[in-house]
Formats: C-alpha cells, structure tokens, sequence
C-alpha cells in the first residue's frame, strides 16, 4: 500500500487538511503517517529516513505534503525518496505579486495560542460542556446556536465541533421519551426559538446506534425510534425549526451545513 506522510514544523494540521483533500478525489487506500513539530536538523533527518524506508518497503513513491518554514529543514525533506507536494511554494508567490509584499513566514503562526480566536475557542468549549445534553437550561441566553434532537442524532458532538473549530457556543437539548406522548417545544426553550437547529436521522440508523449503546430496550426498539424521529420532525416543520437530517454526514459535514444556514459567525482565524 502506498504511504502519504504529512509533515510540518508546526502541527501539521495544515498539510493533514489539505493532503486528505487531495487524496480523498482518488479511489484506493492509502496509509496515513503524520509527523510534526520537525524543528531540528536532526528531527529532519529522522523523518527523512523514515520516508525513505517507507519507499523501500512498499515499493512505490511515498507521498509527502509538507509546510515547512525553515528552509534547512524543507531542504532535507525534499531530498528524500518521496513525492514532494509542498503546498506553500505553489501559493506564496503568486501571493506576493498581487499584495505588493514580500511574505514573512513564521514558524506556529497559523495555529498559535496567540490568535485572536483563541479565547474564543476555549470558552465555547467550556460552554458546550457545560450545556450539553439539556443538563443545564438556564443560561440559553448566552448560547450562538441550540441544537435539538432525539438522542443519538449528533447533537453533542456538533456541538463541541462547532465550539472546537469555530468558537461557537452551542447548547443542545435532547427531547426523550418522556416527551413523546405530546411532543411540543418546552416553555424555556420558546425565548431562545430563533437560535434553535434541529437534527434528524434516519430511523434505521438510530436503531443500529442505540443497539451498540443499549441492546434489546426499548430505547434501541424499531417501535421507539421510527416513533421518535417520526414525532420530533414533524414539531420542526410545525414550529419552523430549521433541520437537516444527519445520517449521511460526518460531523464536519453537520456543521458546515448548520454554519451555512445559521450564518453564525466564525471565530477561526
């Protein structure tokens, strides 16, 4: 199998996003190695070796995406056995030429604690933690964006994705059982209607993911979750709650698209 390594003198998360990106567009497998923080010579030589012993191995090109700073260390890099695809090269110049300005690379700079949404960040998360699962229901007031569904429709970690990655504050507050005979909006809830988001799911779905929590309950039972999925979109259409069905979506794919119907603000960058 042929190998794809993502190296970075920071986190590499840049060339993570990217490369996958890339690799995702082509139908076969690959094995993924990660390697940051490539700061020392000596670090560089390690990881260059490494690549190279991955080319022997397999028999085939490695892949290498890389955002190096330092030019020393992008130099050993690019001398091994791999295919270099160094993302910054193909955009730094070009960048130049329409800004007027020369660039000023800076090793971390691109996610250092010391970028503006940092504080951000962290307090959602503190935020999301603390409201998660109707556990509090108090301080909606301060929420971005609360998040509506029946259990095990990814309202939790949409939450803390959208708290993560955006700075969002994301309440979210589940409707169970107990509410199903007469499923309306609760009355703390109706104040804060125009921050609510449902989620939904496709029923079978729901049945294999509360299977793998609790098997034969009531909880897992086809009955309960046709019922409950059936009952809390039709309180969405009739209050007017925005929703999307999640079944097919990763949780980076719920967000976006809840990102993209909210227009909420992003604190990322």
């Amino acid at each position: 199998m042929r190998t794809a390594f993502y190296i970075s003198d920071g986190t590499a998360i840049t060339s993570e996003v990217f490369g996958h990106a890339l690799l995702s567009l082509f139908p076969t497998e690959f094995e993924h190695q990660t390697i940051s923080f490539v700061e020392t010579i000596e670090k560089a030589n390690e990881t260059k070796a490494k690549i190279n012993k991955a080319t022997a191995r397999s028999k085939e090109l490695t892949l290498v995406f890389h955002t190096f700073v330092n030019n020393d260390i992008r130099e050993i890099i690019d001398s091994c056995d791999g295919i270099i695809f160094n993302f910054l090269e193909h955009f730094v110049e070009p960048l130049e030429k329409k800004l007027n300005m020369k660039a000023k690379p800076k090793a971390h700079r691109t996610h250092s604690i010391h970028e503006n949404s940092y504080d951000y960040r962290i307090e959602a998360v503190n935020y999301a933690l603390a409201n998660d699962d109707g556990s509090v229901v108090t301080n909606y007031e301060d929420a971005d964006v609360i998040l509506v569904g029946v259990s095990r429709s990814g309202k939790t970690p949409s939450s803390l994705y959208l708290a993560l990655q955006y700075g969002i504050k994301a309440a979210n507050y589940p409707f169970t059982d107990d509410d199903m005979d007469e499923l309306k909006l609760p009355e703390f809830l109706k104040p804060h209607k125009k921050k609510l988001f449902g989620l939904t799911i496709d029923a079978q779905r729901l049945i294999d993911i509360r299977e793998g929590r609790m098997s034969n309950s009531k909880y897992s039972s086809a009955r309960q979750c046709k019922m409950e999925v059936r009952e809390v979109e039709k309180l969405y259409k009739k209050e007017k709650i925005p929703y999307i069905n999640t079944t097919k979506f990763s949780v980076e794919e719920i967000t976006a698209k809840i990102l993209n119907e909210t227009g909420l603000q992003r604190y990322k960058y």
